[in-house]
């Protein structure tokens, strides 16, 4: 969805995802939802401790898509970067991996076309994109107003959901406006996440913070009672060795798009709509075949939905 209406006066936490064109750009229409819970379905614990992963999924199995005439399309050279963790990076062994990077393979072994994943440094793959020097960039591209004047996207294939993070021993079973009402949320300040909850969580104590260290030690030493935040970079965090499995996620995730985005599509050139739909094509194929999930759960053991 094109959005239109006041530029923010704050910006998006940095870089860590999604990456738009710029990545830090947001826009308002106003508050419409009190605060939007994601309606997958899929069972989790309410408040925090071990919960199965949550695979979303972004593609109606009941619109099934029609495979695509390829025409003289033979291969797909796809653009990414190689220093953004899980999503595209270099391995041990010097090979390029990644969520993103497998996620390109097993598209074109849907389309049985051959493949190429090329990085570059992030900042330059749209320009090349456009230059001719690859035909599809899957790289963490936010789909966005200012990104979809340079080029056309495929449907979202992840979105970045905003979520509440607390201590393993806290009493609080929910992330609901009542339930938070009176306790202090540390939240980054400037950013989205912020303003959202200065919008819909009017009954909190909103602490903001100017860094992610400060905050996520005001949590781990209890000076907030709970952390708002990208729900993408805080599951890498409580995967991680620094969290020191001292907190887990609490309540689902917050996914209205005014203030979180509209997701992550593969970019294209303008108007190519052979290759636009052939990759639509494939990644509801794969999402209908569980190869998405297989890669989901291979790269975010801790899922940030």
């Amino acid at each position: 969805m094109l959005l239109t209406g006041i530029s923010a006066p704050w910006s998006q936490p940095p870089r860590r995802a999604p990456r738009g064109a710029p990545r830090r750009w947001i826009s308002l229409c106003g508050a419409l939802v009190a605060y939007a819970l994601a309606g997958f379905g899929s069972p989790r614990a309410a408040g925090p401790g071990p919960a199965s992963v949550f695979v979303p999924s972004f593609w109606d199995p009941a619109a099934r898509l029609e495979k695509p005439d390829l025409g003289t399309l033979r291969v797909v050279r796809f653009l990414t970067d190689d220093d953004y963790p899980p999503f595209d990076f270099v391995a041990p062994d010097g090979s390029l991996t990644g969520f993103n990077v497998d996620l390109a393979r097993a598209i074109c072994e849907e389309l049985k076309l051959a493949c190429t994943v090329q990085p570059r440094r992030w900042d330059t793959i749209i320009d090349a994109l456009n230059e001719g020097r690859g035909d599809a960039a899957i790289a963490s591209i936010a789909i966005t107003e200012a990104a979809r004047r340079k080029v056309d996207f495929t449907a979202p294939y992840y979105k970045t959901p905003a979520r509440f993070v607390a201590r393993r021993n806290t009493p609080l079973s929910s992330a609901t406006p009542e339930e938070l009402a009176g306790k202090s949320i540390g939240v980054e300040m400037k950013t989205a996440h912020e303003a959202y909850l200065r919008t819909f969580f009017p009954g909190a104590i909103v602490k903001p913070f100017d860094n992610t260290i400060a905050l996520r030690s005001a949590l781990r030493s209890g000076a907030i009672d709970v952390l708002f935040g990208d729900g993408v970079t805080l599951a890498r965090w409580l995967d991680g060795t620094d969290a020191d499995d001292c907190c887990a996620f609490l309540g689902g995730p917050f996914t209205e798009s005014r203030y979180f985005g509209d997701g992550v599509g593969i970019a294209v050139k303008k108007n190519n709509l052979v290759l636009r739909r052939a990759l639509d094509y494939a990644l509801q194929q794969l999402a209908l075949r569980g190869v998405y999930a297989d890669l989901y759960l291979k790269y975010f053991p801790v899922g940030f939905y």
